[in-house]
């Protein structure tokens, strides 16, 4: 593993991920980190963050959405993403160790971990749809 030489800008941007729960893109982070660093480049925030992922501090998710998200949450879990609104959220499950046991057979080499995404739409999203039908009733008499 890496050893990295301390850096002010760095262990700033490693605490504003880590006191985060929304999975902030390079871009968020930036922006929040300017506050402290007003003249911190976007160049800065993305070389520390890429070598926050290779030291194994922080975790990189590419959502396929096109900018990826950081989470400063190293622990093994899984993250449910937003097609809709593109929120990414920490899901309240175990590990599913198994599925590593389960797929090694069709594996070309040895599996020791997995990362999963589940994608779909958000209560918040979903909720934004279809208006709660009791709302649509008192529309109605109204």
């Amino acid at each position: 593993m890496k050893v990295l030489k301390y850096s002010r800008q760095r262990e700033a941007i490693k605490a504003s991920l880590m006191n985060r729960c929304d999975h902030p893109t390079a871009d968020a982070l930036y922006a929040s980190i300017r506050e402290e660093f007003p003249n911190i480049s976007l160049g800065t925030v993305y070389r520390n963050l890429n070598l926050l992922v290779e030291t194994g501090e922080i975790r990189k998710l590419s959502c396929g959405s096109g900018a990826d998200h950081y989470d400063g949450d190293v622990s093994p879990h899984y993250h449910f993403v937003c097609r809709e609104c593109g929120h990414v959220y920490d899901m309240d499950i175990q590990e599913m160790d198994e599925l590593n046991a389960a797929v090694q057979s069709h594996a070309p080499g040895h599996i020791d971990s997995h990362s999963i995404l589940f994608f779909g739409q958000c209560q918040s999203c979903m909720d934004m749809e279809n208006p709660r039908k009791d709302q649509k009733t008192i529309d109605k008499t109204a």
